[in-house]
């Protein structure tokens, strides 16, 4: 997935931030480039062998593959409103408030800064 020459040509930051991004823990000290160049090589290898383990994802059943099929078949498509409400919901952040919340805030900021005495 990475190449040595790649990851050593990259600053610790940059490395740390490829870590992080990818949840992947140093092996040694995290000060160390080397300790991050480490991890980043052999994550790609050991997830592969982690899956012809069986642990972690495994490939499902035929059978729960065709059950998939037909919850799917009978779930339909989306009209075109029911498109619309999900856009609206996909809208939310992680800290669950919606745009049209954070634009109304954003408009009346003094409304939310409004404390009883």
């Amino acid at each position: 997935m990475f190449r040595r020459s790649e990851l050593e040509a990259m600053t610790l930051q940059e490395l740390k931030a490829l870590c992080l991004r990818y949840s992947i823990k140093p092996t040694g000290n995290a000060g160390y480039k080397n300790s991050l160049i480490t991890s980043l090589m052999v994550f790609p290898g050991l997830a592969l062998y982690q899956i012809r383990q069986g642990r972690g994802i495994k490939s499902p059943s035929f059978g729960s593959i065709q059950s998939i099929g037909e919850a799917l078949d009978e779930m339909s498509e989306p009209t075109t409103e029911q498109i619309a409400l999900s856009a609206i919901f996909a809208g939310r952040q992680k800290d669950g408030v919606p745009r049209q919340v954070r634009a109304r805030k954003a408009i009346h900021p003094i409304q939310g800064q409004v404390t009883p005495e």
